[in-house]
């Protein structure tokens, strides 16, 4: 691989990642909408005292421009995790979905009753942000908390993610409603090649949190989330202190095509061993009783939700097409045939690459069939709403740092009143002088 090579691929990665990474109001334009959803909720007598919180690629702060909302409506349940079973969550999402449709401004509704995780899909026609809606789920919440957590190890690992979600949509295999990866499993598969590289630049997840999330989320929901920020720090701190482990310096063209390298053969080895984030390493799946009996075409165990497969959507006759986009794009840029359009082609969607050449400032992208607007906030509306770089600080407020200055995250993780836990964000109750819903991002702890 010749020097111009490596440099013109760095190069188009820079690029690309200049127009995947969301701006200033993009961040606004989701905090916007999550303002308007608690407005709905508090219109819905059987969620009387429930919260919006957002999940997902948002909070772990791995989302793109076009990136899609998660949300959760926690219910009220004191000071203890809820536990509402799979019949009520499909009832208030019932309740839910006829109140969006009453109160007007969303379109595309669709109820996914019998999903693993029911939900409520929907869009904004407003700022045309896509929003998956589920009723209590904290082990979402919790799953994003500690993907930031993870990314503040090392900052490749956030642009790796974004790199990878945009080549995986451009060889359409980032859609699990087609039988292809979902976008969670897509970064477990990038903790993996950060944890299997040489050398490491991520330690196995047991060695951030030893045991299982999803069984440890019962009781105190303070306690319980003060617990989980407060283990994941010590352990990150002593293995960013650890003087004696060898450091990767490669750059991100090399962690990228390295990555495409790794699972060039995932439709081959698939058959007999499974991808484990949690111990970081393959696993072979005849000899794991966690995973038996196996009835998937591959095996990526949530590492915050064992034995859970995160790719369990991927269907057999997809993954030969998988495999052949590792192969295929990896020997794309490896080849010495390369320009800029080229390597666009291999890494993006058209949809994104006809951006990369403008030197103007960006215009609003159409992008899965739609065009995206990030809409200014309304001051007579939202005046109380945090501005971008307050929004910026709800992130660094959920940094967690080394044991020297734990007590900068002990404050950001202490008890609160009832119902207000989350250690990134917090729902403020409508003002009823005013009339006014807002939501403001956690950054007072």
């Amino acid at each position: 691989m010749s020097a111009y090579i490596t440099l013109e691929l760095e190069h188009t990665l820079k690029e690309i990642l200049q127009v995947v990474k969301p701006q200033q109001g993009d961040r606004s334009t989701r905090l916007q909408v999550i303002n308007e959803l608690q407005g709905v909720v508090e219109s819905v007598e059987s969620l009387r005292g429930a919260t919006v919180e957002p999940f997902g690629s948002f909070v772990s702060n791995l989302f793109t421009r076009w990136g899609d909302l998660d949300i959760s409506i926690d219910l009220p349940n004191g000071a203890y995790i809820s536990s509402a079973g799979k019949k009520r969550k499909q009832n208030l999402l019932v309740d839910f979905q006829k109140a969006l449709r009453k109160m007007g401004g969303w379109r595309r509704i669709k109820y996914i009753p019998n999903a693993r995780v029911p939900i409520l899909k929907f869009e904004s026609s407003r700022q045309s942000i896509s929003c998956d809606v589920s009723i209590d789920n904290l082990q979402g919440q919790m799953k994003s908390k500690l993907l930031f957590w993870i990314s503040e190890i090392d900052e490749r690992f956030h642009d790796m993610v974004l790199l990878v979600k945009e080549w995986a949509k451009a060889h359409d295999i980032n859609n699990p409603k087609s039988g292809t990866f979902n976008s969670y499993s897509l970064s477990l598969l990038v903790i993996f090649h950060f944890q299997t590289c040489e050398p490491a630049i991520l330690p196995p997840l047991r060695d951030i949190y030893t045991g299982n999330v999803a069984d440890d989320l019962q009781g105190v929901r303070a306690n319980v989330e003060r617990h989980i920020a407060e283990t994941c720090a010590a352990n990150i701190g002593r293995f960013r202190q650890n003087r004696s482990r060898k450091v990767n310096r490669s750059s991100l063209s090399e962690l990228f095509r390295s990555f495409l390298a790794k699972f060039s053969n995932i439709g081959l080895r698939a058959s007999e061993q499974g991808i484990c984030p949690y111990t970081g390493k393959w696993e072979f799946i005849r000899s794991n009783m966690r995973w038996l009996p196996k009835t998937y075409a591959i095996f990526i165990e949530d590492p915050f939700e064992q034995p859970e497969n995160s790719a369990r959507t991927v269907s057999m006759g997809n993954l030969t097409r998988i495999s052949e986009a590792f192969e295929r794009s990896h020997h794309r840029l490896s080849s010495a045939d390369q320009n800029q359009g080229s390597l666009l082609a291999t890494l993006v969607p058209p949809q994104v690459s006809q951006y990369i050449a403008r030197a103007t400032p960006l215009p609003s992208p159409m992008y899965n069939g739609r065009r995206y607007h990030p809409q200014p906030t309304r001051p007579q509306m939202y005046r109380n709403m945090h501005t971008p770089s307050q929004t910026q600080h709800q992130f660094q407020n959920m940094r967690l740092e080394t044991p020297q200055t734990q007590h900068q995250f002990q404050n950001m993780t202490r008890p609160v009143q009832a119902n207000h836990y989350s250690t990134m964000t917090r729902p403020v109750q409508a003002n009823h002088n005013q009339g006014q819903q807002r939501w403001r991002a956690r950054s007072d702890r």
